[in-house]
């Protein structure tokens, strides 16, 4: 295992979590502020951000930049912000999500463009800012179970999180020559409200045992492992965390 001298793997590392008030983003969050990390929490919830950075051990090694992530302006902007706060960006996690529920002849144009703009392009507007901005590095894209087998009336978001992972493979390609590696991260059911709203999962359509539940800690342990120093070699990657849940026959 690869350390730095004081034994945590991202020690001053600059890493921007885009929906950080979120379950997972919280997680995630925590997890990188027990490494070392100087944590940019990016969102657009700011009362939540700012308790979680609040309570981090190291309150004033984060920063909370309200953005919205489907907005290419604001992107640049929560960049700008930590370049001016920190003078560097060595990864980011491309967290935020979106998800709703219809039919398919119920979608309209807007619904399928707000839930792209949230689900993929925000991971689109941050990459693009990463290798403008970024000397190496890391990326790591959040995707989703339903980027590879889906249920009804998800379209939008089962399509977004499945176009995320061909981006993390271009991302790798590109990034490459710059030092930036990508990859991307496929939960499965995790404890978080999106799971127990979500209606398919209310109404039993999609069934759940307790057993294929994981924690948000389980994404964040994963996210530790490919933005640190440990996952060098892997590139291109998209990494399935579901507890078994999606092997059975």
């Amino acid at each position: 295992m690869t350390t730095n001298a004081q034994g945590r793997r991202l020690q001053d590392k600059v890493v921007i979590v885009t929906g950080a008030a979120g379950g997972i983003g919280q997680a995630i969050v925590r997890r990188f502020a027990a490494e070392g990390s100087r944590v940019v929490l990016a969102d657009s919830e700011r009362e939540i951000a700012d308790a979680v950075a609040a309570s981090l051990p190291s309150p004033a090694g984060a920063l909370v930049q309200l953005c919205d992530v489907g907005d290419e302006s604001s992107v640049a902007s929560c960049v700008a912000a930590t370049l001016a706060r920190f003078g560097r960006l060595d990864a980011i996690v491309n967290n935020a999500g979106t998800m709703s529920f219809k039919t398919l002849p119920e979608w309209t144009q807007a619904d399928w463009e707000r839930i792209l703009r949230v689900d993929l392009l925000g991971a689109a507007f941050f990459t693009a800012e990463a290798m403008k901005h970024m000397k190496g590095g890391a990326i790591v894209n959040v995707a989703s179970i339903h980027a590879l087998m889906t249920t009804a009336s998800v379209a939008p978001y089962a399509a977004a999180k499945a176009a995320l992972l061909s981006l993390t493979r271009s991302t790798a390609i590109e990034g490459k020559p710059l030092g930036i590696r990508a990859n991307a991260i496929i939960p499965g059911a995790i404890d978080t409200p999106m799971l127990w709203d979500n209606p398919n999962v209310k109404s039993g359509v999609e069934t759940i045992e307790k057993s294929e539940v994981g924690a948000p800690e389980d994404i964040a342990n994963a996210a530790l492992f490919l933005i640190s120093d440990e996952a060098r070699f892997i590139n291109g990657a998209s990494l399935v965390v579901d507890g078994g849940r999606t092997i059975r026959l």
